[in-house]
């Protein structure tokens, strides 16, 4: 092996060796033939010398910088990208959470570590790895706990430093990237060529006569041929890409066996997991013991391990702004408001409408308490932010994966609650319940053009069936259905908030005074009209991964992270 690392050290050096042995056989024979001179050639020479030299040091530079910039690769060259395992010092036992991905992750660390047991029995040790998943969940991060683990070099790169302007650029990157990770493989046994984005050289290839996407194209067949030029080599290279992108955008060249063929799917962190996040980066700040991390994991259902450590020094941020000493509840909860909804800022309103938004926000609060079988309350306020006059806020009990039509349709009453509740109070209402409707009639439109959800009896998805092929009765018919559902989340939203609207006077009078209300004191209030929530003991999420089906059932429902229900804002979910 140390046989192996100076013969590649000697390769990459043996210009510069060269050089310095030229330097100073120079030097070495400059003051020989200085010596053997008379005294006034000598002084001559020495008079001359500094100019002699400052111009040779001039060509000096020019020379190098030209070699350099054009001679060492140009447009084509690399940062410098290569990482010791040891500096790279990421373990598994860093990586939290992303039990079965490490689990898959582990058996490639001991295939690396013991090739000869499965050359034995006429195996080959995987060439590629794709690891797909949203951003801000740890891909990077794993792929150094592999290197660390099993104690090779770690090359990373991504998938935008291919593209250049400059035709063949990419594709000559490519090529370096891989010399450079077979000079490592050869003297360290294995490396391991990180690419992320992958998808940017990685997406289904273009042909056109006209030419377009010919850089990309090259640039992803020379990946192509480097990746499958590995299985024949005697170096151990293994390729890691990973993508926040769908693995369907990728060209199917490369997701064949023999190149990237194993997929390692990274989930979000389930409740189990939010926990062990926020006791990890907490334990990186001075916090309150007490702080309650079961339910701050509760209240950050969809959040990334990004999104956690964001949420955790944004608090500590809050804290010291406040001349605290140590991080509290309260500050955890600024923290994330202040993230997902954006810097509070009063505004001058007067009192009738102070008094529309908070009825708005009630009707939003009981309704969500009251009907929503999956979401609990986390916060009420009537304090601006960003261009909402109020907002309420909520959050998932369990980590959900789909939905069901009772669900569906609760997210529609929560939708429509505020405009109920101003209508019933003052027999009008404002321009706030616009974003309301909209998210409501998505929902509804969705229930019953695309999941079969309707009352009508009609099945299948219609918005996949061109418009001018829909007979003009069938459409009729269908946006009939969507109005009906509609109008029975309406009569059971109005019968729910005028059988308790001593609860939403209440909570308005709160709201009035207090501008903002919290889990505990919510649940209070409700408590003395005898209708807080049993204690519900949370299942934890598998680590499986499950194709979530929220984009496909709502399309911009509430659940993708933005408030649609509301006033200005709405209600808005964690």
């Amino acid at each position: 092996m140390m046989y192996r690392r100076l013969k590649v050290w000697f390769m990459n050096n043996w210009v510069k060796l060269v050089v310095i042995t030229a330097v100073v056989l120079l030097i070495f024979f400059t003051i020989i033939g200085l010596a053997s001179l008379e005294s006034f050639y000598l002084n001559l020479t020495l008079a001359t010398l500094p100019l002699q030299l400052l111009m040779t040091a001039l060509n000096a530079v020019i020379f190098v910088y030209l070699y350099m910039s054009v001679f060492q690769g140009g447009f084509s060259k690399m940062k410098k990208s290569k990482t010791k395992a040891g500096l790279v010092n990421v373990k598994f036992s860093d990586v939290i959470g992303l039990e079965q991905a490490k689990k898959e992750s582990w058996e490639i660390v001991q295939l690396i570590k013991d090739r000869s047991r499965l050359k034995a029995i006429g195996g080959k040790i995987l060439r590629g790895m794709l690891m797909v998943g949203p951003p801000g969940c740890g891909k990077t991060l794993l792929a150094k706990a592999i290197a660390t683990e099993a104690g090779i070099p770690f090359i990373s790169i991504a998938g935008s430093e291919f593209v250049e302007v400059f035709v063949g650029v990419g594709a000559s990157r490519v090529r370096k990237l891989f010399k450079q990770a077979r000079q490592l493989a050869y003297a360290e046994g294995s490396c391991i060529v990180f690419i992320d984005e992958i998808e940017v050289i990685g997406r289904g290839r273009t042909f056109s006569f006209l030419g377009g996407g010919e850089e990309t194209n090259s640039t992803q067949n020379q990946l192509l041929v480097e990746m499958d030029g590995l299985g024949s080599r005697a170096e151990n290279v293994i390729v890691i890409g990973a993508t926040n992108a769908n693995e369907d955008v990728l060209d199917a060249a490369l997701l064949r066996p023999g190149r990237f063929d194993r997929k390692i799917y990274i989930d979000k962190p389930n409740l189990q997991e939010r926990e062990q996040l926020y006791r990890y980066y907490l334990s990186k700040v001075r916090h309150d013991p007490e702080l309650d991390i079961g339910h701050l994991a509760r209240k950050s259902v969809g959040k990334s391990p990004a999104d956690i450590e964001n949420v955790v020094k944004e608090a500590a941020l809050i804290a010291t702004r406040f001349g605290k000493e140590q991080v509290e509840y309260t500050d955890m909860s600024k923290s994330i408001e202040r993230i997902e909804l954006g810097v509070e800022h009063r505004k001058s309103m007067n009192p009738h409408e102070r008094e529309m938004v908070a009825y708005h926000e009630t009707g939003h609060l009981v309704t969500l308490y009251l009907l929503h079988p999956t979401d609990d309350v986390f916060k009420a306020s009537i304090i601006s932010r960003g261009q909402a006059l109020g907002v309420v806020h909520h959050s998932p009990r369990e980590e959900l994966f789909t939905m069901d039509k009772q669900t569906i349709l609760a997210n529609v009453k929560v939708a429509i609650a505020g405009y109920v509740a101003e209508k019933l109070r003052f027999g009008t209402t404002s321009t706030g319940v616009a974003s309301d409707f909209q998210n409501a009639m998505n929902l509804a439109h969705n229930m019953v053009w695309r999941m079969g959800m309707g009352g009508n009896g009609y099945l299948g998805d219609f918005a996949t069936v061109p418009e001018a092929q829909l007979s003009e009765s069938l459409k009729e018919r269908l946006n009939a259905e969507t109005e009906k559902i509609l109008k029975l989340c309406y009569d059971d939203t109005e019968r729910t908030l005028k059988k308790n609207w001593k609860i939403v006077e209440r909570f308005v009078q709160e709201l009035l005074v207090k501008e903002e209300l919290d889990y505990d004191e919510i649940d209070k209030i409700f408590a003395e009209f005898g209708k807080a929530h049993p204690v519900i003991s949370l299942p934890v999420a598998p680590t499986a991964p499950v194709l979530t089906a929220e984009a496909s059932v709502t399309g911009p429902a509430p659940d993708a992270g933005e408030r649609k229900p509301g006033r200005g804002k709405g209600t808005k979910k964690a």
